[in-house]
């Protein structure tokens, strides 16, 4: 008889860091519109991809309220999905400029290693700690999850963290595989944020590359 797969909740009013609770609190102030709150994950724990990003972007996620929306970061990002069938539309804005309420993904999920916008975009090793009992309880409750893609070396530590391995042992490097534990496979990415794109660390063929392996992993898996 299978286990039964855990449950898992989105830390909506979560306020365990204090700096990054003080931040969003200001923010929210500023901006009352915005979401300036812990950011949801995008997309059904019943996946097979999942996306793996560092923390909401200040005039992305955490205005829309959804992963890699509103930022560059999402217009490399939403477009490499959408040309390898995992996302219904390669933009991720609506015509007001907010989440694009018709888009839809199809066997992904987008989260990030923090969920709450880091100051200078730069969270704490004791922040990014914190939140990996949340990244730790999401990844059980995925039971037929296959594939990680770890957007930058925060996330690709993060995921090692939340799977109880080393990092040491597992070299990060812009389209390298990893294997974890239970089958699963970690794919490695540089960021897809402008400062990489704008930089020519990262190309748009080289970024869209690692999805076409996820791709094709999952076709054979």
């Amino acid at each position: 008889m299978s286990k039964p797969v855990p449950s898992f909740q989105d830390p909506l009013d979560c306020v365990a860091c204090p700096r990054l609770a003080a931040h969003l609190t200001a923010i929210r102030q500023r901006d009352p519109g915005w979401h300036a709150l812990p950011v949801p994950a995008f997309g059904a724990l019943t996946a097979e991809l999942l996306v793996l990003g560092l923390a909401p972007g200040e005039r992305g996620a955490n205005r829309t309220g959804r992963p890699f929306t509103g930022d560059v970061a999402g217009e490399l990002l939403y477009p490499a999905l959408h040309r390898f069938g995992f996302a219904s539309a390669a933009t991720a804005l609506g015509p007001d400029g907010w989440a694009n309420p018709a888009m839809r993904l199809d066997n992904c999920r987008i989260s990030n290693a923090v969920r709450c916008l880091p100051p200078a975009n730069k969270p704490t090793t004791a922040e990014i700690r914190q939140c990996n009992a949340h990244l730790r309880a999401e990844l059980a409750a995925m039971p037929r999850l296959k594939v990680v893609v770890a957007l930058g070396l925060v996330a690709h530590q993060a995921l090692l963290w939340a799977c109880g391995l080393k990092p040491a042992a597992f070299k990060f490097g812009h389209h390298v595989r990893h294997p974890l534990p239970a089958g699963r496979l970690l794919l490695d990415s540089y960021h897809c944020s402008g400062y990489n794109w704008r930089t020519g660390r990262l190309s748009r063929e080289s970024f869209e590359a690692v999805f076409a392996e996820a791709r094709a992993v999952l076709e054979v898996a």
